[in-house]
């Protein structure tokens, strides 16, 4: 872990966006629409702490105030494309193609073993009742739960780790990651679903520890939400995010292990 540089503001206290830092994570910006590639220690929703402790208030800020409407969200570890619309027009045209799944969503992670193969992983989640975390999913058993159907495609493998391309086809709280840990591959660096969720906890009560260095390769999990298409009765928008640096370093340190 001391390979990569854990960003000074990480901890459980996401911290404050400086307004000088925002227009370099912006992809596009038209009369429309606001594209930003989030860093993977950014929350999306606004919060208590003011406008400039999430995306969504730093981006009202940058725009000089009024409404911008959130049409994709990630979670906070999670890093890539955002998408704002700057109307209720077009934040409704790409709801609505949200909602008809006429949106293709691709990631790309890093994850645990050697992948070799394509993967169609078709399972329902839900809650999981058997963890003091209550945010944490599973696979559902005995039939229940809610749907959910994620590929995993094999980019390139390491001696230990793989570098896949993720399609969800449904859109289920933390799917890809529930997934991931099923199929026996976890992303990198999830401190929920990964070794222990007990080290999500810790992470919340503590910040980083000796602990999460020692049992983590990476201080977020290895996830970067790297292409959007809405296909919409207007026509089709596609957004494209390079990886940040420290998916990238961390991908060349495990492939060179």
């Amino acid at each position: 872990m001391s390979e990569i540089a854990i960003p000074p503001s990480f901890g459980p206290e996401p911290p404050l966006i400086e307004a000088e830092e925002l227009p370099s994570w912006i992809l596009l910006e038209d009369e429309r629409l606001l594209v930003l590639n989030k860093p993977g220690w950014v929350v999306c929703h606004p919060s208590k702490n003011g406008p400039w402790s999430s995306l969504v208030g730093a981006a009202r800020e940058y725009l000089g105030g009024g409404t911008v409407h959130l049409v994709s969200r990630l979670d906070r570890e999670t890093s890539g494309l955002i998408v704002l619309a700057k109307d209720r027009g077009m934040a409704r045209l790409l709801q609505m193609a949200l909602q008809e799944r006429a949106v293709e969503k691709r990631y790309l992670a890093v994850v645990e073993g050697v992948w070799e193969k394509r993967s169609e992983l078709s399972k329902a989640i839900e809650d999981d009742p058997d963890t003091p975390v209550v945010v944490k999913q599973r696979v559902a058993v005995g039939g229940g739960g809610t749907k959910a159907q994620t590929s995993f495609l094999p980019r390139e493998a390491g001696p230990k780790h793989t570098l896949v391309e993720v399609i969800p086809h449904t859109g289920r709280k933390h799917q890809i990651r529930v997934h991931a840990q099923f199929a026996g591959h976890p992303i990198v660096g999830d401190k929920l679903y990964g070794p222990d969720p007990l080290l999500y906890l810790r992470f919340i009560e503590s910040g980083w520890t000796p602990e999460h260095g020692a049992r983590l390769a990476h201080f977020r999990q290895a996830l970067h939400a790297w292409k959007l298409t809405f296909r919409t009765r207007e026509g089709e928008w596609s957004f494209e995010a390079p990886e940040p640096t420290d998916f990238t370093q961390l991908w060349a340190r495990l492939r060179a292990q």
